[in-house]
């Protein structure tokens, strides 16, 4: 009788060879599996409710991703190359600048802008090389380079401040490990020992964004 629980395995199978809704298919394996278990209807419907709440921050991250993928192909890289193009003044450094602002400032108000894939990729870097070639072409080495900083722009914006906000789950990680170990500290305090580091943070890397700039510039004129 035991082997009656693998039925929802042999359901899976089927209904992915005959190219049958993935949900329903999958819903409906663990219906069967959790009947032939002794499973009663209302506790199956429990346990899939727990498991979606529990769950749910999950699956509305992989949700962004079809959803930028769909973006990309209908034209937002072109569109924001072509804004950057009408923009002469912005140069790779400076767009830079002002997503590690807008990435600081939203992690002070508890927003995720889920950095790499739904920002760095499809707008921050496409946007930056378009800058860098306003004087001349970019050489694979340039786009590289362009490539390395904006990730880099998104790690330093994520890491120095994403304990300016009080209720997030690294500064109440913090605060409950501190409590464990004998030193209570409060959750605003380590918010308020985050500022200057996220304000330092964001002077040097501007202070490099510049540099980067003039870098990028020079070699271009060679």
């Amino acid at each position: 009788m035991e082997y009656l629980s693998l039925l929802g395995i042999v359901v899976i199978v089927i209904g992915f060879t005959l190219g049958l809704d993935t949900i329903a298919v999958v819903i409906i394996a663990a219906l069967i599996t959790a009947l032939v278990s002794g499973i009663d209807f209302v506790s199956f419907l429990t346990i899939l409710g727990k498991g979606f709440m529990d769950n749910r921050m999950v699956s509305l991250f992989f949700l962004t991703l079809p959803t930028i993928g769909i973006l990309e192909r209908h034209g937002l890289k072109q569109a924001a190359v072509n804004l950057i193009k009408k923009m002469k003044k912005l140069t790779p450094g400076r767009i830079f600048d002002i997503y590690q602002a807008i990435r600081e400032i939203a992690g002070a108000f508890g927003i995720s802008l889920q950095g790499h894939v739904q920002f760095i990729a499809p707008l921050i870097n496409p946007m930056a090389q378009a800058a860098g070639k306003v004087n001349s072409e970019l050489t694979s080495l340039e786009i590289d380079q362009i490539k390395g900083r904006a990730a880099a722009t998104e790690n330093f914006g994520n890491f120095f401040a994403q304990n300016l906000f009080v209720a997030s789950s690294s500064v109440l990680l913090i605060a409950s490990t501190m409590k464990s170990l004998g030193h209570p500290v409060d959750p605003s305090g380590i918010v308020l020992y985050t500022f200057p580091v996220a304000i330092i943070s964001y002077i040097l890397c501007v202070g490099y964004n510049h540099v980067f700039d003039k870098k990028l510039l020079k070699q271009q004129e060679k």
